[in-house]
């Protein structure tokens, strides 16, 4: 089973996979964005866009996705945004077409929400580190997109916990968990920790 895990910059994506990989037997998180870095790495820097306009990068995270969900026996989690309709139907429905067991899920929150959220991230950029304006200038073209019906299925987490979201998903996935919820403050560790090492 792949879950995909959608949704607006600073809903949570990150965070929800690492926790759903924590408590679940044998799950594994691909992240598609490496590619995207890679592929990055190998242009000039006068020439790197997003590099979801690559079509080399979505054929290939169709290709690899398969390949991974094929090859593991637990789930595999792909925390991603992805809210351009052409591109969301040639990876979501490559995959399918493809015979691939894909569950996805939109985090949605309010606008207000997500630019706070946003406000205490930061980025990592040559010579240091700094605020996350570019996601916070994508806000609203995402919040848009994910509303639609396509985007389905929908987990509001305006005021819901990443515990709480875990485990809408893996209610809704039919997952069953091998690891307990963590005491509030080994989770807010282990928060810090995974943010760390996702700084971009």
């Amino acid at each position: 089973m792949l879950i995909w895990i959608n949704g607006a910059f600073g809903a949570g994506k990150t965070q929800t996979a690492f926790e759903l990989e924590r408590r679940l037997s044998n799950a594994h998180v691909a992240d598609p964005e490496l590619l995207g870095f890679a592929l990055h790495r190998m242009q000039p820097p006068a020439t790197r866009r997003d590099f979801q306009d690559l079509p080399q990068w979505r054929s290939a995270v169709v290709d690899t996705l398969q390949q991974a969900e094929a090859a593991h026996s637990g789930p595999v989690l792909v925390p991603m945004t992805i809210v351009d309709d052409d591109y969301f139907d040639e990876i979501i429905g490559g995959l399918r077409s493809r015979g691939v067991d894909l569950r996805h899920y939109a985090l949605i929150a309010s606008p207000q929400a997500l630019r706070g959220r946003l406000r205490n991230r930061v980025a990592l950029v040559p010579g240091g580190l700094r605020r996350e304006t570019w996601a916070l200038e994508q806000l609203s073209r995402c919040v848009a997109a994910l509303a639609q019906a396509r985007y389905a299925t929908h987990i509001d987490t305006e005021h819901l916990s990443t515990n709480d979201v875990v485990e809408q998903i893996a209610a809704d996935a039919g997952l069953t968990f091998t690891a307990p919820r963590l005491a509030p403050w080994q989770f807010q560790l282990r928060r810090l920790h995974v943010g760390l090492r996702h700084i971009r």
